[in-house]
């Protein structure tokens, strides 16, 4: 999983002893995006995995690996992921982005979707700016030192960029057409799904238990969220968190698979409903 808020609900279950309570003995791994993790899911080194919707759609729609949905983990709001420049940056606003270098933590993901889309309104396209991968925890490094012109930031990353460098906001992705937009769900192979149902739906149950924790008592939140990003307790009890789903909205996710075809990352359009295990969504 990322060291991002959306997997909180994970750290909840482990904590509150929800997965031990269903017979799982769960452990956790950080992983620098879902597309670099994917082979572990393949291989089996990973049962599930927390992956952006965009590189579990494309791994499926390639054939790199059947997979079914298993649990939805976020939903972005304003204030989640933000495009940051250096102080006094020449960059003002998204039409000065034509030529620059923009820093995600994964190419061809839900970051470089998300931008793709920011700049069409501005008269730009993909091929416009050129995009390089940095994991988040090296981002704000990236941007202090010119490696990256603008950098995409989720929390908690943004507010370190913000303190330590002076980092400014260019715009807050996730607002206008792609408002509480899905970002990750949980993954496993379909042949782990087949092979092992009720462990699939021992998480399952698990996972919308703390999922409803997550939604309805922010302080819990803060606390396990200490725990696996390392952050301080001021800095979590001030981030700007996202919308946690105990179920997957199959129309809601399919706002991603389309906007991927708009954008070329698939060929064809894709059914999401298609790969979302039993009780995935509700």
């Amino acid at each position: 999983m990322l060291p991002l808020p959306e997997v909180a609900p994970i750290q909840l279950a482990i904590d509150k002893g929800y997965f031990a309570a269903e017979g799982l003995k769960v452990r956790t791994e950080l992983i620098s995006g879902g597309a670099a993790a994917m082979p572990d899911l393949v291989s089996g080194k990973l049962d599930v995995l927390h992956s952006n919707y965009v590189s579990a759609l494309l791994a499926s729609a390639s054939g790199t690996v059947k997979i079914k949905v298993v649990g939805d983990a976020y939903a972005a709001q304003p204030g989640n992921f933000l495009l940051m420049t250096k102080k006094g940056s020449p960059i003002t606003r998204v039409a000065d982005l034509k030529g620059r270098t923009i820093g995600v933590n994964t190419l061809n993901n839900i970051s470089t979707l998300s931008v793709s889309a920011l700049l069409k309104p501005a008269g730009l396209r993909p091929d416009d700016v050129k995009f390089v991968e940095r994991p988040f925890p090296e981002m704000a490094g990236a941007l202090d030192s010119g490696q990256v012109d603008v950098a995409l930031l989720p929390e908690p990353f943004h507010q370190a960029a913000a303190r330590t460098l002076g980092a400014v906001t260019l715009s807050d992705l996730f607002t206008g057409p792609l408002a509480d937009f899905p970002i990750a769900g949980y993954l496993v192979t379909e042949t782990f799904a087949q092979q092992s149902p009720k462990s699939v739906a021992a998480f399952q149950r698990a996972l919308r238990k703390a999922t409803e924790l997550a939604r309805s008592n922010t302080a819990e939140v803060t606390a396990a969220l200490q725990k696996y990003t390392k952050i301080d307790q001021e800095t979590a009890a001030t981030m700007k968190l996202g919308g946690f789903s105990t179920a997957v909205d199959p129309a809601r996710v399919q706002r991603v698979a389309d906007l991927m075809l708009e954008f070329g990352y698939l060929k064809q359009r894709f059914e999401v409903s298609s790969i979302l295990a039993g009780g995935a969504s509700g």
